[in-house]
């Protein structure tokens, strides 16, 4: 290795080799080629925009008439569903009676409500769905978001599957379902309960609750603490009070003894009372 300051014999090859390389080019006239093509590739460098500035002292300002406080001039936006009573799902099929107001629908059971249709306007059912809605009575078969109604626990809105059911079947609108319950104190959805759910969830039968014109809810049952420690098991009620629902909880009560969801949930809140 060579001191500082003395060219090395690879330096002085280098330096050989790229005078040889320049003389070369020379001889075949390339160097201008190459120098043209790189004028050529290489990017034009991009003016610089020249920013006009907007007088507009000489413009007067836009304004609109909300803020100029002219909000009496300006006419209300409604939407046709604000501007009428009937639920949205309902009017667009038509069944609604043009200018019927809710306060002017008297109070009916909640296990028949009115259902008012325009002159001429007959529901029915098409053959293949009679021929189907019997096939279950628990829950019902056919769902109707129009004329089923709704159950508290299961929140299917199916038509019955009661046989003689005049509403389901018939679609007679004065008449009760009667594959769905109504409670004696609060009339409400709370207490709207089918065949299945009455049964698996609370441990009663449709026809005693028929027959029984004093039949109180679970729901009423829990709020006005006509049966201690007794609670309605739904998604909704256990929801509010901050419990998780049961789910699938059915086949656990059964391998236990109890008669039902609620019976079982009873029990157990009877022995955490008791264990404090």
């Amino acid at each position: 290795m060579g001191r500082l300051g003395v060219k090395t014999d690879y330096e002085e090859l280098r330096k050989a080799q790229i005078l040889e390389n320049q003389a070369r080019l020379a001889s075949l006239g390339l160097q201008k080629t190459v120098a043209e093509l790189r004028t050529i590739t290489s990017k034009p460098q991009s003016e610089k925009r020249k920013h006009n500035k907007v007088d507009y002292s000489s413009t007067p300002l836009r304004r609109s008439n909300r803020l100029k406080g002219n909000s009496s001039e300006l006419a209300l936006r409604r939407s046709d569903r604000l501007c009428s009573s009937a639920p949205p799902a309902k009017r667009k099929l038509g069944l609604f009676e043009e200018g019927e107001v809710e306060d002017d629908i008297e109070k009916r059971p909640a296990n028949a409500p009115l259902l008012r249709v325009k002159d001429g306007l007959m529901l029915h059912l098409t053959p293949e769905a009679l021929a189907r809605r019997c096939t279950s009575k628990d829950r019902g078969t056919i769902y109707d978001p129009i004329l089923g109604i709704c159950c508290h626990f299961c929140r299917q809105k199916k038509l019955c599957g009661e046989e003689d059911c005049k509403r389901c079947g018939d679609m007679d609108m004065d008449q009760p379902c009667l594959g769905k319950t109504d409670c004696s104190i609060c009339h409400s959805s709370n207490g709207v309960l089918c065949r299945g759910c009455l049964k698996v969830r609370y441990g009663e039968e449709l026809e005693d609750v028929r027959a029984n014109k004093e039949w109180i809810c679970p729901h009423c049952t829990e709020e006005k603490g006509i049966n201690p420690y007794w609670i309605c098991n739904s998604s909704l009620c256990l929801k509010k009070r901050k419990m998780a629902p049961t789910g699938i909880a059915i086949f656990r009560a059964r391998e236990m003894g109890y008669k039902s969801v609620a019976h079982l949930l009873m029990d157990q809140l009877q022995g955490v009372v008791r264990g404090r």
